[in-house]
């Protein structure tokens, strides 16, 4: 008998949280590698468009974690490894290939947006017909706008700073130091994001704003500590990516101004 996913569901579902999240930290890790020596720079611009599409599917679903108090939503791993594809871009094919990777991924977000929306838009059969799949759907891709205003907003603004810190931390230590220049970009901009989505998200666009406590504490801090332990896996990855180089990249890397 063949191994269905509904398999790989109901035995990940019998693991702790905890592990879930490593074997999804691992297996996004790997993707990346295969793409980079696959596809080079074109493969993680894909991971990037993909990666952000998903997580924001992803954080409709809420876990509880050992290690944390209060419920948190998924997509922190997936998302933030998109900051890993980004500084890979950066460091071995430089910061205008990054920049386009992140600007594909927002393109990718609004045609997503456009399409369900225009999905939802044909009118569904009588439920005995439907099955119940037209709310199912709506349930997952209505766009509430608060929300969909803040993630652009956020993923723009966090990703053009991380290649900038990026940058910006290689130019200072002359091109040395990449341990220090992965984990710093990464944990900055996770901050960042996580300070635009939540403030705009939750107190300025929200009907009803939540209390400033509990938006630092419960959102902007929440999920921050998670991805700063995030941050720390990347320096392996940087210098594993070197070898996933398609070999004529691996080449022209030695090229790049700093």
């Amino acid at each position: 008998m063949g191994i269905s996913f509904e398999f790989i569901i109901n035995l990940m579902n019998g693991l702790t949280p905890e592990w879930v999240m490593a074997i999804d930290l691992v297996v996004c890790y790997l993707v990346m590698f295969i793409l980079l020596r696959l596809f080079g720079a074109a493969g993680l611009q894909i991971y990037i468009a993909v990666a952000v599409i998903a997580a924001n599917i992803q954080v409709l679903k809420i876990v509880q974690f050992s290690i944390y108090p209060d419920p948190v939503a998924l997509g922190t791993v997936l998302f933030s490894t998109t900051y890993v594809a980004t500084d890979i871009l950066t460091e071995y094919y430089g910061r205008p290939v990054a920049r386009r990777a992140v600007l594909l991924g927002f393109a990718g977000m609004i045609m997503m947006t456009m399409m369900m929306t225009i999905a939802l838009g044909y009118h569904p059969l009588p439920p005995d017909q439907d099955g119940g799949n037209h709310n199912h759907i709506l349930s997952l891709f209505l766009p509430i706008p608060a929300i969909l205003v803040a993630s652009m907003c956020a993923y723009l603004v966090s990703q053009f700073n991380d290649i900038w810190v990026f940058q910006t931390i290689r130019r200072l230590t002359k091109g040395r130091m990449l341990w220090l220049r992965a984990a710093g970009s990464t944990a900055v901009s996770a901050l960042i994001d996580n300070i635009v989505f939540s403030t705009l998200a939750w107190y300025i666009l929200a009907p009803e704003p939540v209390e400033m406590h509990t938006l630092i504490f419960t959102y902007i801090l929440g999920t921050y500590f998670i991805r700063l332990a995030l941050a720390l896996t990347e320096t392996p990855v940087m210098y594993l990516a070197r070898r996933c180089l398609p070999f004529q990249d691996r080449k022209n890397t030695s090229a790049l101004s700093l």
